[in-house]
């Protein structure tokens, strides 16, 4: 795969901008391994290798057994591996980013609610939105995973 452009060189405020949107996202509260695990199911369903790459990588680094990132794209499956927490967020993840087939539907919103208050509803929805823009960037312009280029 070769990379088509650097969008981080040719627009730099836009790349800025979405920097600024990951630092909220990292100190809004929400755990940093929640997170990350949302960042890998979005990239999952979006099929983004360079972004599956980073966020495996970084669950490594976050002491998160490799038994389960195996699971994370089956997590209903997953049994205990999953977090009531991190269930509910996986749930909300998939149904955001696929929102032209959901539609996001009340019983959705309604058991993310059960778990999250406001806030960190809004905060992870932020979350998801932002890893789907990032997912999009690097499918179009063709970033190469770490592990390609350790290769």
């Amino acid at each position: 795969m070769t990379n088509r452009l650097d969008y981080n060189q040719i627009a730099p405020n836009g790349a800025k901008a979405l920097g600024g949107v990951y630092g909220y996202v990292m100190q809004s509260g929400l755990p940093g391994e929640l997170v990350d695990l949302v960042y890998l199911r979005v990239s999952q369903i979006n099929n983004c290798a360079f972004c599956l790459d980073m966020h495996t990588r970084e669950l490594i680094k976050r002491g998160v057994k490799v038994e389960k990132l195996a699971l994370v794209q089956a997590w209903k499956e997953g049994g205990p591996l999953f977090s009531q927490t991190e269930r509910a967020a996986l749930a909300w993840a998939e149904t955001v980013t696929l929102v032209a087939e959901t539609g996001v539907p009340d019983d959705a919103y309604n058991a993310a609610r059960e778990v999250f208050d406001e806030k960190q509803l809004v905060d992870l929805t932020i979350a998801i939105s932002l890893m789907n823009s990032y997912n999009r960037m690097a499918i179009s312009f063709r970033n190469t995973p770490q592990a390609v280029l350790e290769t």
